[in-house]
C-alpha cells in the first residue's frame, strides 16, 4: 500500500509545488481533481487530453518527485434532472476516463449521482425511507434511471480499461455498501467503490464489516475520518443540516485521520483492506475545519505511515 493525497486542499500551489511539498512529507501518490466539485487546479483535463507532449511533461514531473497518480477525480451528478448539468457531468466523466486511459491511470473516482424523484421533478431527491409509499415508487424510478446511465458508462469505462470508483456519499443514490453492490451487480465489475469511511461512520456503519462485504469491489480508498459529537447527536441525531463551519453545534464533523478514531482503529482498517486484497493508495482527503490543510495532511501522513504495510506478506512458514 502507499499513502496518497487528494490534492484540492493544496489548490493554492502549482502542481510542481504540491508535488514538492507532498514528496517531502512522505506521500507516494496524488489524486488530482479533473472536474466537478474537486475542480481542476492541478490537472486541467482538456489541457492534457489527446496532448502527448503535455502528458509526457506530466510523467517527467511525476518521476522527478517519485510520485504516481492513484486516480483522477471528477465528483459530480450525471443523473441531475437539469439536462445541462447532467450533460456537463457526463462529459467530465467520459473525458476523465479517456484521459486516465491515456495516462496509464486505472481509476476515476466519482459519485453515483442522484436523480429527481420523478420525470417531471426539477431537483434531485435523496430518499431515505420507503413510506409514504410514493417515496418507495420514487426510489425505484431513481434506480431505473441510474442503472440505464451507469450500464452505458461502465461499458465505456471497460472499453478504456478504467475502473469507476464511486464514493458512497449521502445525498447521492449510492450512499452505503448495499447500494454500491446493487449498482455493481446491475452494470459490470468496472463499477466499484472509492471507499471513504468518513461518510459511513456517521451513518453507524461498521467500517471493517463494510470492507469485508465489498471485498474486491473496492477500487480506491479515501483516508478521511469523522467524529460524532454525542452532546449534539443525543439531541438531534446525525441527520444534521447545521453549517459545517458551525462546529460547536454540529452532531458530527469530518476530522483528520486519527482525530475521529484512534491509531488502533486505522491499523484494523488497513489490515482488513489487505485481507480483501486491496493494495492500492490510501488517499488522504482533508476536510477538517478544525485544522489547516497542511497540518491536517501532515498528521494524517504521520499516523498512516505507522499503519500501512509497505511490503508483501511472506509465506506463513509457521503453518507448514
Amino acid at each position: 500500500m502507499d499513502i496518497g493525497v487528494h490534492t484540492p486542499p493544496l489548490a493554492d500551489e502549482s502542481l510542481e509545488g504540491a508535488l514538492d511539498y507532498l514528496s517531502k512529507i512522505g506521500v507516494d501518490a496524488i489524486e488530482p481533481g479533473v472536474g466537478g466539485y474537486p475542480g481542476d487546479a492541478h490537472l486541467v483535463r482538456r489541457d492534457y487530453l489527446d496532448n502527448e507532449d503535455a502528458q509526457a511533461d506530466l510523467q517527467d514531473l511525476l518521476e522527478e518527485y517519485d510520485m504516481r497518480v492513484s486516480a483522477l477525480a471528477t465528483h459530480n451528478n450525471p443523473l441531475h434532472p437539469d439536462d445541462e448539468q447532467a450533460e456537463t457531468a457526463d462529459t467530465e466523466l467520459r473525458e476523465a476516463i479517456r484521459l486516465a486511459d491515456q495516462l496509464g491511470v486505472d481509476t476515476v473516482t466519482c459519485f453515483s449521482g442522484l436523480p429527481a424523484g420523478g420525470p417531471d421533478d426539477e431537483v434531485p431527491n435523496w430518499i431515505t425511507a420507503p413510506w409514504p409509499s410514493e417515496h418507495a415508487d420514487a426510489h425505484e424510478y431513481q434506480w431505473d434511471v441510474a442503472i440505464e446511465y451507469w450500464a452505458d458508462l461502465a461499458a465505456f469505462a471497460d472499453d478504456h480499461g478504467v475502473d469507476l470508483a464511486l464514493e458512497m456519499h449521502p445525498n447521492m443514490l449510492v450512499y452505503e455498501p448495499h447500494g454500491m453492490a446493487r449498482l455493481r451487480e446491475a452494470t459490470n465489475e468496472r463499477v466499484g467503490a472509492n471507499f471513504d469511511p468518513s461518510h459511513l461512520y456517521w451513518q453507524g456503519i461498521s467500517i471493517t464489516d463494510a470492507i469485508r462485504y465489498l471485498g474486491d469491489a473496492i477500487h480506491h480508498v479515501h483516508a478521511k475520518d469523522t467524529r460524532i459529537y454525542e452532546e449534539q447527536a443525543r439531541e438531534k441525531g446525525v441527520l444534521d443540516t447545521t453549517d459545517y463551519d458551525d462546529e460547536p453545534n454540529r452532531s458530527w464533523l469530518f476530522r483528520s485521520v486519527g482525530y475521529g478514531h484512534g491509531e488502533d482503529h486505522w491499523k484494523d482498517v488497513v489490515s482488513t483492506l489487505r485481507m480483501v486484497g486491496y493494495d492500492g493508495a490510501l488517499s488522504i482527503e482533508h476536510e477538517d475545519s478544525l485544522t489547516s490543510s497542511r497540518e491536517g495532511l501532515e498528521k494524517a501522513v504521520d499516523l498512516l505511515e505507522r499503519a500501512v504495510f509497505r511490503e508483501q506478506p511472506g509465506e506463513a512458514y509457521w503453518a507448514e
